[in-house]
């Protein structure tokens, strides 16, 4: 069993996602439905705005990837970046893990490029730290034009509130661990053992199924990254501004959908709508959060004064289109870099 596994597993892991594919399509079939039937009502034209303002959000990502690495030693070219970024939004929208598989994915991606596991996984977290990061300017921002608008309910203002002190918590804390290395050592010896005691009772003949001596390396390696980040600070501010302007796009293509259908909403309710779905995002089992990102966006809408009707509509349509466009191209570089990952030199240019 284990040789087929070694053998084939690319073979495996094709199968598996394109049934994970199906899985995501079947559960918003009735969503991707409502979407096609809304398409004769809305402004085609300004639903085209959607096309360059995903191309700058997928070239933000990039960008912050590479000035990021290049921040701890490592150049790599804009061009790998972008198709690694459309990778990126494929495997953690299709695998249902909440963004974990990113990690193993991004790490395996950069290895051959010479990156360490610990500088991959060091530059993913930081993509979701600066992200996130970002998120409670633009929280404050949301605030304001909501209380300008006269709706900045006491939900919203909750909401609000609630996701900028727990981000900035989440990142003092993660500060706080990784700038010892003992208590990186103690939180990862907990957090491994922890998954290794769940992962026994389906592996029952596996007690160490993640390796502590191989997570205990890595953490090593993040904590010596780290002191190289804590020297380099205010390099920090270029790869900022890139998770910004992601954050920027993203919601300037929400709002595109709005005024495809002769809606202008004030922007503060889609900045908290957006930002809560994406914490809710974290923690979805579903492939993308599909069901829950759309649920609680359309919700926290609702609350801020956006007709229910309206909310739903532009949610599911922003939805459908955002996947339809990035998940397909994603897709096919993600297949592309499976079927390299692994071999050699001599045995890519014989391939050639």
């Amino acid at each position: 069993m284990k040789q087929f596994l070694k053998k084939n597993w690319k073979l495996i892991l094709n199968v598996l996602t394109f049934g994970l594919l199906a899985l995501a399509i079947f559960l918003v079939r009735h969503d991707i439905g409502r979407a096609l039937q809304d398409l004769g009502r809305i402004n085609a034209i300004a639903l085209l705005l959607i096309i360059p303002l995903q191309f700058q959000n997928y070239a933000a990502y990039a960008h912050l990837y590479q000035e990021f690495l290049k921040i701890l030693g490592r150049k790599l070219d804009f061009k790998l970046m972008y198709k690694v970024a459309l990778e990126m939004n494929f495997v953690n929208h299709v695998f249902p893990s909440g963004g974990v598989s990113g990690f193993s994915y991004f790490a395996a991606r950069l290895k051959p490029e010479g990156v360490t596991a610990a500088q991959s996984t060091l530059t993913q977290t930081m993509r979701f730290v600066l992200t996130f990061a970002s998120y409670v300017f633009l929280l404050f921002i949301g605030l304001f034009l909501l209380a300008l608008g006269g709706s900045a309910s006491n939900m919203t203002i909750l909401i609000a509130c609630s996701l900028a002190f727990l981000t900035v918590f989440v990142i003092i804390a993660g500060t706080y661990i990784v700038s010892s290395k003992s208590r990186i050592k103690a939180a990862i010896k907990g957090l491994t053992q922890l998954v290794n005691k769940v992962l026994h009772v389906v592996r029952p003949s596996h007690p160490e199924t993640i390796s502590l001596k191989r997570v205990e390396k890595v953490g090593n390696e993040t904590h010596e990254n780290y002191k190289i980040l804590k020297e380099k600070l205010p390099q920090l501010r270029t790869p900022f501004f890139y998770s910004t302007l992601a954050n920027i796009t993203e919601l300037a293509t929400i709002y595109v959908v709005y005024i495809a259908y002769g809606q202008y909403v004030n922007p503060g309710a889609v900045i908290i709508a957006y930002a809560l779905a994406n914490f809710a995002g974290l923690i979805a089992v579903l492939p993308g959060g599909i069901g829950v990102y759309e649920g609680l966006m359309a919700a926290v809408l609702v609350s801020a004064g956006v007709p229910a009707g309206l909310a739903i509509s532009v949610t599911v349509m922003y939805r459908v289109i955002n996947l339809a466009l990035g998940l397909p191209v994603g897709y096919y570089f993600y297949h592309k870099a499976i079927s390299t990952l692994g071999k050699t030199p001599d045995q890519l240019k014989q391939r050639a």
